[in-house]
């Protein structure tokens, strides 16, 4: 069934190109119709995608793709031919996750869920215009995330696509449009084996039809940096990137409006601030201006002030285009002695978060996202790593309204693979405009206060490593010299042998016994604790005798909630306390992980055949023996035991211990386990109690 969107712009010019026509942007989420097939219907046609669908990221790369020769793809008798009959495809709303719909299967690898996230997805959408762009405009469909490897056809043409499924994304339909209606057909594409966990799959992030004027802000072309605080007064730059079809004419000026927003964010009129109308360098890349915004009111975990920037480009009286972009004024910086934000030292109570929503799946609910933090916000927790990709954007309106620091990741492999299919085959031709994409969309936001370039890559001990990380650091700095670019490392080594001075910000995972180590030979380098402990647990089940062996204490396919479990490679929660006690000016630590997510059911995931982490023979043989102890229940296993939270959002009792840790000030006391329990009276039952006091006393009847 076809679904007719109307795109109504008011005030499109029909005859000159600097008429005054402002960018629309329209959510068209909407009314999709979907199909998901088990074989491609022609096999001929993803052959050839991949060099022609590369060409959409040559705006972010620094040497654009030649495209390849002959003619791309035909769409005669496919899903995107604008006559193809899909009379008998579903009919839904994006966010959509094919994959959550199942159903789970013992037959697929519990490290992804065992769910059916992987293969071929299409979905059309037909829209009409009420104008065809004209004199240089432009109509651009954007994707903030679409789960992977997708090709875009709009009324039978290839307009481009993307392969990364965690990157936003535009591709420029402007000359396949015609009068009347419009026909948008998408093709995805999962490869088998090409994660680590569950990544969901199909279009599980908003979609936008855009509409922009001959001249106009560039796509995220807006960014706000605080140049320096002072008492009475903030010093900011506002950097603008314009795009434009032909030659920028003379008298082009540029202007914004600066204005809080209270906590509803609604703006505060007694604050507002608008600059004068300053001229466009013609030679420049961006406009640069400076601002100086007394009184500011500054952005911070407890304070989240935010503001609206207008900006607008002119010629003569006439507006040409229009973006509006929240910001935040702050400071914030990585030193050897902790983060600091605003000037003031603030340690890092922080957790890693995977993407999916539990029983959502990854399709973003916004709702779902503010209620994960808010939960966070409970047990004390102030900042997010976004394991190991990009985030919705709408994530980072939340942090940025919520308070919440984030880590922002840029991927988990590069060129040595991890997993057949996984990232490495796409590496070479997209890690550009992938990083750049990252960077330029989520600069603005005041939340994120670093870069992460990378998670546990098989490079931190390849000769090629150093290298390939500072690329993509240089990269980073490029799109924002203002923040700092982080890694997250599981090799000791790579705090040594040079690795470590490609980034400004050193990260280790799960090595709090190498922090003094690590700063008496890197006296002047930051340091985190950029994934701690995974503490594996089911929340309100106890198996006896207590052991600290995740493959012994359990019960079926739950694990012990004494959080003294841990596998090989990690450790309890108090390692990891006393590896910061004993050297505070590391900046923080983010936790394995807050929530429960989807797939990666350790200690139920040690099947030899997935696994390719273990570095030594003994390493492989402990997993050996673990699987066989486990048993076939491992095949029943698929989500994580890491959280702090359950998978629906329930506290599990580690909460507690993080919460007695995190916020000091908060009279508190959990007692684990539960008193009232049939079956074990007169049994001796081992009692943890997590408490933000000094001292206690429990008294039994």
């Amino acid at each position: 069934m076809r679904r007719i969107l109307s795109l109504l712009v008011s005030g499109i010019a029909m005859s000159c190109s600097l008429s005054g026509m402002e960018s629309s942007r329209e959510d068209v989420s909407d009314a999709w119709s979907f199909r998901r097939v088990e074989h491609e219907e022609a096999p001929g046609l993803p052959g050839a995608l991949a060099a022609w669908v590369a060409l959409t990221g040559n705006p972010l790369r620094t040497v654009p793709l030649a495209p390849p020769p002959g003619n791309p793809p035909a769409a005669a008798g496919t899903p995107a031919d604008p006559d193809f009959d899909d009379q008998g495809w579903r009919t839904l709303d994006l966010p959509h996750d094919w994959g959550i719909e199942g159903p789970f299967s013992p037959a697929l690898p519990g490290e992804t869920a065992r769910l059916p996230w992987h293969g071929v997805g299409w979905y059309r959408k037909t829209f009409t215009l009420a104008t065809l762009p004209v004199a240089g405009e432009r109509v651009q469909f954007e994707v903030e995330g679409a789960m992977s490897h997708a090709s875009v056809w709009c009324n039978g043409q290839l307009v481009g696509g993307w392969a990364y499924g965690y990157s936003s994304w535009r591709v420029e339909l402007t000359p396949a449009l015609r009068a009347g209606a419009n026909v948008l057909a998408i093709r995805l594409d999962n490869p088998p084996d090409s994660s680590r966990w569950y990544p969901g799959g199909g279009i599980y992030r908003r979609v936008w039809l855009l509409r922009t004027p001959a001249i106009a802000v560039a796509p995220w072309g807006v960014n706000l940096t605080t140049v320096s605080l002072h008492e009475d007064r903030a010093e900011v730059q506002v950097s603008t990137r314009l795009e434009h079809a032909g030659a920028i004419p003379q008298g082009l000026t540029v202007d914004h409006e600066l204005v809080a927003l209270d906590e509803a964010g609604r703006p505060d009129e007694t604050t507002r601030i608008t600059t004068p109308a300053q001229a466009w360098d013609l030679a420049a890349k961006n406009g640069i201006t400076a601002i100086t915004v007394p009184q500011p009111r500054l952005w911070s975990v407890a304070h989240p002030h935010r503001y609206q920037l207008t900006t607008r480009i002119r010629h003569g009286e006439a507006i040409l285009d229009r973006v509006v972009t929240i910001v935040g004024i702050r400071t914030a910086r990585f030193a050897a002695d902790g983060f600091f934000l605003n000037g003031l030292r603030v340690p890092l109570h922080g957790v890693c978060l995977h993407h999916d929503l539990g029983a959502l799946g990854a399709a973003f609910n916004r709702r779902a996202a503010e209620r994960q933090l808010a939960l966070l916000r409970q047990v004390g927790c102030n900042a997010i790593r976004t394991s190991h990709n990009p985030p919705a954007p709408e994530f980072l309106d939340l942090c940025d309204r919520m308070g919440f620091l984030v880590m922002d990741e840029f991927s988990d492999t590069w060129t040595i693979a991890k997993k057949p299919n996984g990232y490495a085959t796409d590496f070479r031709w997209w890690s550009e405009p992938d990083v750049r994409a990252m960077v330029r969309r989520d600069r603005h936001h005041p939340s994120v206060v670093l870069w992460s370039i990378g998670n546990e890559i098989g490079e931190q001990r390849h000769p090629d490593g150093p290298a390939i990380a500072r690329r993509l650091t240089d990269l980073v700095r490029e799109e924002d010299p203002s923040r700092q670019v982080g890694v997250g490392c599981d090799q000791i080594e790579a705090g040594y042998n040079g690795f470590q001075q490609s980034v400004d910000v050193f990260g280790y995972n799960y090595k709090p016994h190498q922090y003094a180590a690590f700063r008496t030979a890197n006296p002047d380098q930051p340091l985190i604790g950029s994934e701690t402990a995974s503490c594996v647990s089911s929340r309100g089940v106890y198996a006896f005798p207590v052991s600290d062996d995740p493959s012994e204490g359990r019960i079926g396919t739950q694990v012990s909630s004494y959080d003294l479990a841990a596998p090989g490679w990690a450790s309890p929660p108090d390692t990891e306390f006393r590896g910061q006690d004993a050297n505070p000016w590391v900046a923080g630590e983010f936790v394995w992980t807050g929530f429960d997510y989807l797939g990666e059911p350790t200690p139920f995931n040690q099947d030899p055949t997935i696994l390719t982490n273990f570095h030594t023979p003994e390493e492989r043989a402990k997993a050996e023996q673990d699987l066989a102890r486990l048993g076939s229940e491992q095949h029943l296993a698929r989500s994580s035991y890491f959280g702090i939270f359950d998978t629906a959002g329930f506290p599990k009792d580690r909460f507690y211990l993080y919460q007695s840790r995190w916020r000091p000030e908060l009279p508190m006391a959990h007692l684990l386990p539960h008193w009232s329990w049939p079956g074990r009276e007169g049994q001796v039952t081992p009692v943890h109690l997590y408490t933000s006091g000094d001292a206690a006393e429990l008294f039994l009847n």
